[in-house]
């Protein structure tokens, strides 16, 4: 790409793209590569100008090579957009409101005055139809304000205050519409694909493929706990099926030949093959938008009081308008209490400033699916977290290999990572990892892979049972023994590492010994928590209790929970729930979803298991745990915000009423301030949210 430098600073520069003409779709393509490369902070472009402003980090030659080294129209790098509307929305929704308020600046500059009544007047007969059909169904909604203060204002001979209000409500409409759309966009976004990789069988073997050079007709395969990322249809296995992100059924579904996937959906429970369709998943974006189009549970039960309270104003307003008329006698007086509702400023506002609050959530690498998630992070006064991925790192090691029985330590190793390396959780990785470190091949070896949630995976491998897990799994369920006279090497294991028990033909055959570090900002994250609000913090895990306790010491939690099986954690929260307490669950594996499901917020580290993600109602990025101070700040925020604005409306707006009745401000100042009122709220909750004085000091610390 040739472009040249228009202006630069330290870490940032400004570029003009030449001899390609930019059309939204390129602009959105090489917006998404430049932000996916890992040279470049932060890029953006602008579609008008055809220029790219990028922030950048390390040597401004990497940047450089990074902007000349892109290929405009180059089909592979279309998969990298999750979604092609933002922009032209955008794009469209500024091009109307230009047209509304540069066209009633003309108007009102050019157009003799009779031509203007008459313009005015035809205007109108769409607000008026409005208003009447809402009394022929008898409904008194907003609308039918909106038709008696424009019908009375064109009766009395007030053509500029009829034209004011149909301005102003066209220009709210234009508003709120924009908003509910780009809500959509950007919740859909947020619930996108995040899969780089899949698993293809060519051959009658599986290879690792990028995402992007899987084709229609490729043979895909998934495995419990892998998000599905194409359409497509089983060409053989079974599977049960989690599609709750499309459809918001909780019970998984059988998928077995012939059956048709969908992609973002995950697998709970065995394995298929399908066949990819060419869409390459892309049609989800519209599936999820039904679905949130469809659903009204992400709204806010605070935001959702306020808009049933907009409604339930109307009859009052109503009321005041006769009540004022039959005491005073006065039409003008009566007429203000028409010219101030309620209900536009409060259905405005309140989605304004709960898409802002999730666009700086997004800002701050966090994913929101919806205001009601906002509101349970912060009304929660108990936090359960999961250990490894979460409080610890999502990269655990190898620290060593204990082989048993004779065993050779590279072929067990070997072993173990032909085992692991179709599964998502963070010890399996480490397995995977160790052995490409030590330059030792896993090829495939055994037969159909089993995975037992929590417990370990168990296979077939040249005849022989081969099994991979947790104590509990490999010696309780699996009754295997350690062989003889290798009991006190057994006893000697290091006790400050996990411990992950390969066995084979009932033997135990290796100890996997895996160091998880501790997360350096964990302990200070668990105080920032406390110091906003929570009251009980609680670790729950998997591991020994040796490795929980020391764990929990070092990062100061109220309490921990050894040993625990997925439903455990869920039995856990629905006892909390009991007491009156409101949860929510950080977690990474596929064994948290239960539990993510059951909180009144899940939240899941952006790395971990795909199903943990989909479940989840809150993804964070898995780089550092301040994303959950930063989260409880913002949500705390919101809700703050939001009550300001419910006063503020109810206040301004009923003392516009008041001040109309007893004829302080005539009709027309009262529907001036009120409109202007209504966006200036709307402005104000598009700002930057505000931090409770609680939390100044945590924030310094991120």
């Amino acid at each position: 790409m040739k472009c040249t430098i228009l202006h630069e600073g330290k870490g940032r520069m400004r570029v003009h793209v030449e001899n390609v003409r930019m059309t939204l779709h390129r602009a959105d393509v090489l917006e998404a590569y430049l932000n996916h490369h890992d040279a470049i902070v932060h890029a953006a472009v602008y579609e008008r100008t055809g220029d790219v402003v990028i922030t950048y980090t390390g040597k401004r030659t990497a940047a450089i090579a990074v902007l000349a080294g892109y290929k405009f129209d180059v089909a592979e790098y279309d998969a990298l957009v999750t979604s092609a509307d933002s922009r032209r929305l955008n794009r469209e929704y500024q091009d109307k409101m230009f047209d509304l308020v540069a066209g009633r600046c003309l108007r009102k500059l050019f157009l003799p005055a009779p031509l203007d009544a008459a313009y005015t007047a035809f205007r109108s007969i769409r607000f008026l139809w409005k208003g009447v059909r809402c009394v022929l169904s008898r409904r008194l909604e907003v609308e039918v304000l909106d038709a008696l203060s424009i019908g009375v204002s064109l009766l009395r001979g007030d053509f500029g205050t009829a034209g004011s209000v149909m301005f102003l409500l066209n220009l709210g409409s234009l508003l709120e519409e924009w908003t509910r759309k780009k809500s959509l966009d950007d919740l859909a976004r947020s619930m996108a694909l995040n899969v780089d990789k899949v698993w293809v069988r060519s051959q009658g073997t599986e290879v690792l493929v990028p995402l992007t050079k899987v084709r229609s007709g490729d043979e895909v395969v998934v495995r419990s706990g892998n998000m599905i990322p194409l359409d497509g249809t089983v060409l053989e296995g079974e599977a049960m099926v989690n599609q709750a992100a499309l459809t918001g059924e909780a019970m998984p579904v059988r998928k077995a030949e012939g059956s048709t996937l969908y992609a973002g959906t995950v697998v709970e429970e065995g394995e298929c093959v399908f066949i990819a369709k060419a869409e390459g998943g892309s049609n989800r974006y519209d599936k999820i938008v039904a679905m949130i189009e469809e659903s009204e549970k992400l709204k806010s039960s605070t935001e959702n009081r306020a808009l049933v309270l907009a409604d339930k104003l109307v009859p009052w307003c109503l009321g005041a308008t006769v009540v004022t008329y039959l005491l005073t006698r006065n039409a003008t007086r009566a007429i203000s209490c028409l010219m101030v509702d309620f209900s536009c400023a409060l259905k405005l506002s309140m989605p304004i400033a709960v898409l802002s609050g999730m666009k700086e959530a997004g800002i701050h690498h966090i994913s929101v699916k919806g205001g009601r998630f906002m509101e349970a992070v912060a009304q929660a006064d108990t936090i359960v977290f999961d250990k490894t991925g979460t409080l610890t790192h999502a990269a655990p090691r190898v620290a060593a290999v204990v082989p048993f029985g004779g065993k050779e330590e590279n072929d067990m190793l070997a072993l173990a990572a032909c085992l692991e390396e179709h599964y998502p959780h963070s010890m399996a990785k480490a397995v995977v990892a160790e052995a490409e470190n030590r330059h030792i091949s896993h090829e495939e070896r055994h037969s159909s892979v089993s995975y037992i949630v929590a417990h370990g995976i168990a296979s077939s491998v040249d005849g022989e049972k081969v099994i991979i897990g947790s104590h509990h799994f490999v010696f309780e369920d699996e009754k295997c023994v350690i062989p003889a006279g290798e009991e006190e090497k057994f006893e000697s294991l290091p006790a400050e590492y996990s411990h992950l028990y390969l066995a084979a033909g009932g033997v135990l055959a290796a100890v996997i010994c895996i160091e998880d570090p501790l997360r350096a900002e964990a302990a200070d994250v668990v105080r920032g928590l406390r110091s906003l609000g929570f009251t009980k913090l609680v670790m729950m895990t998997g591991d020994s209790d040796r490795t929980a306790k020391s764990v929990a010491a070092a990062v100061g939690v109220d309490e921990y929970y050894s040993e625990v099986l997925p439903e455990d954690k869920a039995n856990f929260i629905r006892r909390e729930h009991e007491a009156g307490r409101r949860v929510i669950m950080l977690g990474d594996g596929v064994n948290d979803s239960p539990a993510l499901s059951e909180a009144d917020a899940g939240i899941a580290i952006s790395d971990g298991a795909a199903i943990a993600r989909e479940i989840a109602d809150i993804t964070i990025a898995a780089d550092s745990l301040w994303e959950l101070v930063r989260l409880r700040q913002l949500a705390m925020g919101l809700m703050c915000r939001i009550q300001n604005n419910y006063r503020f409306v109810i206040g301004f707006n009923g003392a516009l009423i008041g001040l109309g009745i007893v004829g302080i401000l005539p009709p027309a100042t009262s529907a001036m301030l009120h409109n202007l009122s209504t966006l200036g709220v709307s402005l104000h909750s598009m700002s930057a949210l505000p931090v409770a004085g609680q939390a100044t000091k945590v924030l310094k610390d991120l």
